[in-house]
């Protein structure tokens, strides 16, 4: 490149002078300290927003003895920290607002649930309706199979059968043939996780 080209003027390695803006440093605000504030400190209840700027011995001393609740008395510390779980917004029980919904109030409720939580339906929960029982998962819905048992089958009788199995199924009980070995293992797995689960 040319020295005379007018890309060359535009190029600087090193600026005459130094350019970055300068920041006159704030001064301490601790009485009687000139330092260089480098750091902020809450200034309390009621002001969250605004901060005094310390340098960094006043700010340790400050922040030794800041207490946000000073001047409250234990029950106000108290309901401030109930109120703060809900980031001091208000907060109804359920089913205890004004406005529910639209239509809630003629709605079908077959299962009682709006009237449960004091809603008021026109309907009440039918009688004739059994609730489903417990939901039968597919590892379960395997163990069951392999234990030659129906889904509904009760605590007493997975164990009954688990023993006949075993007996059936162990080396000692076939003169120490190992075939059923296999099968046996998969009986007692499934055993197992039927216990865990709470079936067994």
């Amino acid at each position: 490149m040319k020295s005379e080209s007018p890309i060359f003027d535009r190029i600087r390695v090193k600026p005459d002078k130094d350019r970055r803006p300068k920041t006159d440093h704030i001064a301490c605000n601790w009485p009687g300290c000139a330092g260089a504030a480098e750091h902020r400190a809450p200034k309390g209840r009621g002001r969250e927003k605004q901060y005094w700027n310390f340098c960094l011995h006043h700010v340790r001393e400050y922040n030794a003895s800041y207490n946000f609740f000073a001047g409250m008395s234990d029950d106000a510390v108290l309901a401030y920290q109930k109120d703060a779980l809900t980031g001091h917004r208000p907060t109804w029980k359920m089913g205890t607002g004004k406005n529910r919904g639209p239509g809630l109030d003629g709605a079908a409720d077959p299962l009682g649930v709006f009237h449960e939580f004091g809603g008021h339906s026109n309907s009440r929960p039918d009688p004739t309706h059994k609730p489903e029982g417990r939901m039968i998962r597919n590892a379960e819905r395997k163990a069951f199979e392999t234990m030659g048992l129906e889904v509904s089958a009760g605590a007493v009788e997975i164990k009954a059968r688990f023993k006949a199995l075993v007996k059936r199924h162990h080396p000692d009980a076939n003169n120490g043939d190992r075939s059923t070995e296999d099968k046996l293992r998969e009986i007692i797995q499934a055993y197992n996780y039927l216990k865990s689960v709470g079936f067994g």
